[in-house]
């Protein structure tokens, strides 16, 4: 690493990877700095499901499915009902498709298309994973890829607490905290904030998210809005923080995740009473809070043989398997006995969703809902879920480069935001959030920050969609 410092400084080793890993692609010299110690198991990318969204990749051309950045931007405003911030909205589903074939070509990530089942609020299939469908296989592999890499250093376990300003109001340093409280200043010219949003702290969490503040926190415990601190003292402009994912398919006994692909497959959520209260096909996000509202805050997931067998590609389900938390009988009784469920009302609902998905989605149920892909057959199976938050959504408002503005608009010049750091692309609330709305600001954002710290503009063709990079210019050192 050069002596005046590095060329760019990256807080946080989840999606802010893709960025120094581009970075250094474009002749930067990285230092990327992580608090966590466990963060490789510990951090939102790691406990993702490694959905990475595309529009318009030569993997969708393979299975002739037409998609476009215009028409993913299209899905994300239905979504959010134009709620959502679109400067970038549109960036990033424009560099979407680069972005997964960069990971493939140029970072080696086995991606494949998911066409097994659909995801709700996305139009065709565009969200791109690797075998297991897990983060922690994700992560590893631009963890070993950045180690691998001469110009880019680690430095595990390290806090950004401050970002300084020039005379000019330009990025001038880094301030940096070790464990043992001592602090160092690191000049560098560039600091790519990608420490997530603030989950972690339950009393933010309270303020701007009440309907779920009560819910599990299934997200990094270093998620404790250290970008929204460290923002807000230079003058960044905030937005959305009321935005969030929350999930409901959390595994009461095992605080693992069963995976939406079990309702999506055709299974149904139930209540105490064995009845069903809700279109579970809304969205995953959306439903923690419907699933909060219930009595006992709680509900039951009802599949089958044919649902679980689809749903082992997930290594979250195998995970909830191995643990014991479903349960299984031969017939409806037997399930109803199992869980502690009413059997009539039991026995009503999976004789109205088989009726249903018998007339393949012709009319919608009394919730709305029109997507049963089979009817559930003996022998059942039933896991207890309970509402979780993953990771909230709003944040420092950022433009099409990822670069962080104040409120009158105009950039802090060198510093970026990324992910749950951002400002995000989910509108207000949880019902906006899409399958990737995590990674792809996470992974996209890091992205579009490296090349705007290398001098590259934010425009879709600033590289080729096969993966190829322009010539990186001239990076000079800072003053």
């Amino acid at each position: 690493m050069s002596p005046e410092g590095p060329d760019l400084v990256i807080a946080g080793a989840g999606g802010g990877l893709a960025g120094a890993l581009r970075a250094a692609e474009l002749g930067l010299d990285v230092l990327v700095v992580e608090v966590s110690e466990h963060f490789r198991r510990g951090n939102n990318t790691s406990m993702s499901t490694a959905m990475v969204p595309g529009a318009g990749t030569r993997f969708q051309r393979a299975e002739d499915i037409d998609d476009s950045p215009d028409l993913y931007l299209a899905d994300i405003m239905a979504k959010t009902h134009n709620e959502a911030d679109e400067q970038p909205a549109a960036a990033l589903t424009q560099v979407s498709a680069r972005l997964v074939e960069w990971l493939v070509d140029s970072v080696g990530l086995d991606l494949h298309l998911v066409t097994d089942f659909h995801y709700p609020g996305h139009s065709v299939d565009r969200c791109h994973t690797i075998e297991g469908r897990h983060g922690t296989v994700l992560l590893d592999h631009l963890v070993q890829r950045v180690r691998d890499t001469d110009t880019i250093d680690l430095l595990v376990p390290a806090r950004l607490v401050d970002v300084r300003l020039d005379d000019a109001k330009r990025v001038a340093a880094a301030v940096l905290e070790s464990p043992d409280g001592t602090t160092e200043e690191v000049p560098t010219r560039a600091v790519l904030l990608a420490t997530n949003g603030y989950g972690a702290d339950r009393e933010l969490v309270a303020e701007h998210l009440p309907e779920i503040a009560d819910a599990v926190y299934h997200g990094s415990e270093a998620s404790r809005g250290d970008a929204l601190r460290i923002g807000e003292g230079l003058g960044a402009d905030v937005a959305f923080l009321d935005a969030y994912q929350g999930h409901g398919a959390l595994a009461q006994r095992t605080s693992t995740l069963v995976g939406w692909a079990t309702i999506m497959h055709g299974g149904t959520i139930v209540g105490a009473d064995g009845r069903r209260f809700g279109n579970e096909t809304t969205g995953y996000s959306e439903y923690a809070a419907v699933i909060a509202a219930q009595p006992g805050s709680a509900g039951w997931i009802v599949l089958d043989q044919r649902i679980h067998d689809s749903c082992l590609v997930f290594t979250d389900f195998r995970q909830t398997v191995d643990g014991g938390a479903l349960v299984w009988a031969d017939d409806v009784e037997g399930l109803a006995q199992a869980t502690g469920l009413p059997v009539d009302a039991l026995t009503e609902e999976l004789e109205s969703t088989a009726a249903l998905a018998a007339q393949n989605g012709s009319d919608p149920d009394r919730f709305g809902r029109t997507s049963f892909e089979a009817p559930l057959q003996p022998p059942y199976a039933a896991v207890k879920v309970v509402p979780a938050l993953f990771h909230t959504q709003g944040g420092l408002v950022v433009d099409a480069s990822a670069r962080v503005l104040r409120e009158d608009g105009s950039p802090i010049e060198g510093l970026y935001a990324s992910g749950g750091a951002a400002v995000g692309i989910s509108g207000h609330g949880a019902a906006g959030y899409l399958a990737g709305n995590g990674l792809l600001p996470a992974l996209g954002l890091a992205f579009l920050a490296a090349e705007d710290a290398a001098g590259i503009p934010a425009t879709p063709d600033a590289a080729s969609s096969t993966g190829t990079t322009p010539r990186p210019p001239t990076v000079e050192a800072p003053a």
